[in-house]
């Protein structure tokens, strides 16, 4: 279980410089889909990642350490917190430097064993996110694990989540509103970290 987080760093690009000797799990999806949200409800404080109400605003890479607790152990993991994507109200040549600076981070920071694919669970099937899902795999390592997660699902009635849970098998449907899920994804992220889920 997480015990506790904090706030480490933002970077606006890339920095090599930045190792962490933790393994670390990568927030991914459209603006405004939930990440900052998750991130709070995940580490039980409420203001720890700052969401923005204007889409795709925050355009820098927030590190967080965060500590958990597995059979009476206690060891570090790190979220980062990715830019949204798709709604950034940008010049096209800094949305190409983001896109350069994401690209490069993703495929060069070894320490990411779980990509975390957010996704709006009354949008299931749009472009931008089978885009994403597809780009993730081009460059997964054998260490690596893309995991779907589909927010806002109090939203959806019974029906409809049982039809998403089935169309996704592998995939975890949270609410951050009544914190449905969440222990789920709490167990996910800590076996994976730990390289225990095979």
């Amino acid at each position: 279980m997480i015990i506790g987080a904090k706030f480490i760093t933002s970077l606006v690009k890339f920095d090599e410089n930045l190792s962490s000797n933790f393994s670390e799990v990568a927030f991914l999806g459209r603006s405004n889909v939930g990440k900052s949200s998750l991130i709070n409800s995940l580490c039980k404080q409420k203001n720890l990642a700052k969401s923005s109400a204007t889409p795709g605003k925050t355009q820098l890479i927030n590190f967080f350490e965060v500590t958990c607790k597995r059979n009476e152990e206690k060891f570090n993991i790190n979220f980062i917190d990715l830019p949204g994507f798709g709604y950034a109200k940008v010049s096209k040549n800094l949305k190409e430097i983001w896109n350069q600076n994401l690209d490069e981070f993703l495929k060069l920071r070894t320490s990411i064993k779980l990509f975390i694919h957010l996704i709006d669970s009354r949008h299931t099937h749009l472009e931008i996110d089978v885009n994403l899902n597809d780009y993730l795999k081009r460059f997964l390592r054998p260490d690596q694990k893309i995991l779907k997660v589909f927010t806002k699902c109090d939203k959806l009635n019974q029906s409809e989540k049982a039809k998403l849970k089935n169309e996704f098998k592998d995939s975890i449907l949270v609410s951050n509103l009544n914190k449905f899920g969440l222990d789920s994804l709490e167990d996910i992220i800590i076996n994976q970290t730990l390289g225990l889920d095979k």
